[in-house]
């Protein structure tokens, strides 16, 4: 039988490799839902594809689009956040892939939860903004979320088959990015066009960019400590510039176990479908011999925003998601060529430091500190710019 699926953030770089994946394996999987913002021209090829029974694009206008370019077809398209939340619990799915970047993410993930969907997690903003409710709320409904980060799924890996209360610490590799040699008067100087050039790994625009700034990586420690019910201090960054240890872990007795593979996201996302299988496929092959495999400290000098990740993963709280959103308002301003890219880590401080954390914080909490942190930040980088 076909396993069922959904995607939320169809037409972003998970999404389209998620449906490359699924293109792989037409006996294996079937799309039932997918969602983008406002790309109508990509989805209507998915659609026409991949034949799902609901399309949604959160843009009105692009909705209507969409249905013009698929005017006869049977797939039923919506608009808005009532689409995404419809495709979010859309009836018989049995794996929802949760790829929408961003906070925006959060409420559809907790909708499909309620319905109790397994989830194949993308989108770790949503573990960063609201851990303990995603995971608290998980657990009652005895929901499964799977990994697809190259790093958790890495982690996800290694700790099958063992017992989760002698894992000691986690590894979280990172590339380090485009910049890691920068000093920073050279990182002053850096241009949207150079941030936007990974070295390893081919992402979308956002996640590109925290990874050149290593916010990416913060959010994972967050994403992480949620994931696998461990301590921020058990959560170390190791910088590994050539992307094949995907990460690591230490259990109690000193053995340390690591998953390795080509920097492909195909690889997570394949293992997240197929869980607890594994699927043999054509996908490129991790060929070890003359490679050199290097490892370094992070640097939170240069690159702050991963200590105010952990800073705010101490605090708690509301924390997490005014940094997350602060963060997310920063990077549209770099690349919007509005702030430099050193002022991204400077709109994250002055936000940290101007809000008032609520330590128990509910579902409207959050939504009230997230709202509050990007408005905040908007007037700071209109600062920044006169």
């Amino acid at each position: 039988m076909k396993k069922q699926i959904s995607i939320l953030g169809s037409t972003g770089s998970i999404g389209r490799q998620t449906l490359d994946v699924i293109r792989s394996f037409p006996d294996r999987f079937r799309v039932r839902a997918l969602t983008g913002h406002k790309n109508a021209a990509l989805l209507s090829e998915q659609v026409k594809a991949f034949n799902p029974e609901l399309a949604v694009l959160t843009d009105p206008d692009s909705a209507q689009e969409l249905s013009r370019l698929l005017a006869g077809c049977s797939t039923k398209i919506l608009s808005g956040e009532e689409g995404l939340l419809e495709a979010a619990v859309y009836p018989g799915t049995d794996l929802l892939v949760t790829a929408v970047v961003g906070f925006a993410g959060l409420k559809p993930t907790l909708a499909a939860i309620d319905a109790g969907l397994d989830i194949a997690l993308a989108n770790k903003e949503t573990l960063v903004a609201a851990g303990k409710i995603v995971t608290t709320r998980a657990a009652k409904k005895g929901v499964s979320i799977i990994p697809i980060d190259s790093e958790h799924s890495a982690i996800f890996q290694c700790l099958q088959g063992n017992n989760p209360r002698y894992l000691k610490r986690i590894l979280l590799t990172a590339s380090g990015g485009p910049f890691r040699r920068h000093t920073r008067e050279e990182l002053a100087r850096v241009t949207p066009r150079q941030a936007l050039q990974h070295p390893n790994w081919s992402m979308g625009a956002k996640i590109t960019i925290d990874s050149a700034s290593m916010m990416n990586k913060g959010l994972e420690v967050l994403e992480a400590h949620w994931l696998f019910d461990i301590s921020l201090s058990s959560i170390d960054v190791l910088v590994h510039p050539q992307s094949i240890i995907h990460s690591l872990v230490e259990f109690t007795d000193g053995s340390v176990l690591g998953q390795l593979g080509p920097p492909d996201m195909r690889l997570p996302i394949l293992y997240a479908l197929s869980y607890p299988e594994r699927l043999s496929n054509t996908l490129p092959k991790l060929d070890l011999i003359g490679r050199e495999l290097s490892f370094f400290p992070p640097d939170k000098d240069r690159f702050p925003c991963l200590a105010y990740a952990y800073e705010a993963g101490e605090v708690g709280g509301t924390l997490p998601a005014v940094i997350n959103a602060a963060n997310e308002m920063a990077v549209a301003a770099f690349l919007g060529e509005k702030i430099g890219f050193l002022d991204i880590p400077g709109v994250i401080r002055k936000i940290m430091d101007l809000h008032q954390v609520i330590k128990e914080p509910d579902l409207d909490d959050i939504f009230s500190a997230d709202l509050w942190a990007r408005q905040s930040a908007e007037r700071i980088i209109k600062g920044f710019m006169s």
